[in-house]
């Protein structure tokens, strides 16, 4: 007589987290002061208009002048930090759920738009940029003539 065992979809399945650590091997565990700290990697929108691509990054509680905003190869990067302030004592805190340290965001550019010409404003903890298009992408307006064609107009005045 053939024993059956009941399947179970779960058995032997591994969380991602312990799959990615068998591949890999194991990752270094933070310690203190970092235990609760992720790396994070700001939000961004990127919206295009008629004459200029515009990218906006949450960045609350960054100091603008911890940010670095660079373009080299037609690559805009974004770096900076969010320093984790330690007002509170961190044995005080039941829960760290946001994250902290630097960051780094690389966009492509377009050989179309105008690099050295980007402008950078930070206000209310976002941070948007301007980055201009060159004359030869805008879009342009074609009239389109309307009543007799070139061609019949021509025949008629002969």
């Amino acid at each position: 007589m053939r024993i059956m065992n009941r399947w179970d979809p779960s058995r032997g399945a591994m969380t991602l987290q312990e799959q990615l650590s068998r591949v890999f091997g194991e990752m270094p565990e933070r310690t203190g002061e970092e235990s609760n700290l992720t790396a994070w990697a700001p939000a961004v929108d990127i919206y295009e208009t008629e004459n200029e691509l515009v990218i906006k990054a949450d960045l609350p509680e960054v100091n603008p002048q911890d940010l670095d905003i660079r373009v080299a190869n037609n690559i805009l990067t974004i770096r900076g930090e969010r320093k984790f302030e330690k007002k509170v004592d961190e044995q005080n805190y039941l829960r760290i759920e946001r994250a902290y340290g630097s960051f780094t965001r690389s966009f492509s550019l377009a050989n179309s738009v105008k690099s050295d010409e980007i402008k950078a404003e930070y206000h209310n903890g976002a941070l948007t940029l301007h980055i201009p298009k060159a004359e030869e992408t805008k879009p342009k307006q074609i009239k389109v003539n309307v009543g007799m064609p070139a061609i019949a107009a021509k025949a008629k005045a002969a």
